[in-house]
């Protein structure tokens, strides 16, 4: 959760779904694929964001690097509601189980452990279609650190 708005992450002492979402937002690339902090909290964080053209590859899914950002972001904000505020990715792998195809994609990541430095955590990837159907499309699993 660390940005180039370093001066937010200083300021906060306890993190909220208020916070997350003002983090999330002094991220520029967040703000460019229009990503938004629906829950967190609890050991979890949810990330959504529409799926539009410019976010989709060739053959009309979205790209899978737009499901990897989401990943890692929600990943980061559920490890850092267990460790802190000034945490960092450690590292994720992505498994990608089918194309990503609706109208929102969503990001749940949920911590499933944690220590004093360091949270391992999982995250579903789901797209909703129109009617708010959920689809799995990727699975993945990261480290967050501390710092």
């Amino acid at each position: 959760m660390l940005c180039s708005k370093w001066h937010i992450v200083r300021r906060v002492t306890e993190l909220t779904l208020e916070v997350a979402q003002k983090l999330l937002a002094a991220q520029p690339f967040s703000l460019l694929v229009g990503a938004r902090v629906t829950a967190f909290g609890d050991g979890g964080a949810t990330l959504e964001l529409d799926i539009r053209k410019e976010l989709q590859q060739q053959n009309g899914f979205l790209h899978g690097g737009v499901l990897a950002y989401a990943a890692d972001n929600a990943i980061t904000f559920a490890g850092g509601s267990a460790l802190g505020p000034e945490v960092l990715t450690g590292g994720f792998t992505i498994s990608y189980l089918r194309p990503a195809r609706g109208a929102i994609l969503r990001a749940e990541a949920k911590v499933a452990h944690s220590g004093r430095r360091q949270a391992t955590c999982t995250c579903e990837l789901t797209t909703l279609d129109d009617a708010g159907t959920p689809t799995l499309c990727a699975i993945a699993q990261g480290t967050v650190i501390a710092r």
